[in-house]
């Protein structure tokens, strides 16, 4: 009589316990790995954004809400973000693959 209904957002549902397989029980941590760790969340993040920008610059062409001038700008500061992560990711010893981080039930960020 105390058992709790069970819910089609719990966490059984969702597929979450099957991911939480996956994760390594212990992580390593040691000066090098929390360097390429941060790296590694921070250089995805900033690619998150660099998508995210890149998808807004799409739909105002689509739109028609810019100019041609704006948008060999746009583009241009796009490219150059995406090198500069390239860069920076080559840098700390990282692969494009590895920001492309896992989001469990949702996919891959790209």
């Amino acid at each position: 009589m105390n058992e709790k209904p069970f819910r089609k957002d719990s966490p059984e549902d969702s597929g979450v316990r099957e991911g939480a397989a996956s994760v390594p029980a212990r992580i390593e941590l040691s000066p090098d790995n929390v360097e390429q760790g941060l790296a590694k969340l921070v250089l995805t993040l900033i690619d998150f954004l660099r998508q995210l920008l890149e998808r807004q610059a799409i739909r105002r062409m689509e739109g028609g809400t810019v100019s041609d001038q704006e948008i060999e700008q746009m583009g241009e500061a796009l490219m150059k973000l995406e090198a500069k992560i390239a860069e920076l990711a080559e840098q700390f010893g990282l692969s494009p693959s590895d920001l492309n981080i896992d989001l469990g039930p949702l996919g891959h960020l790209r």
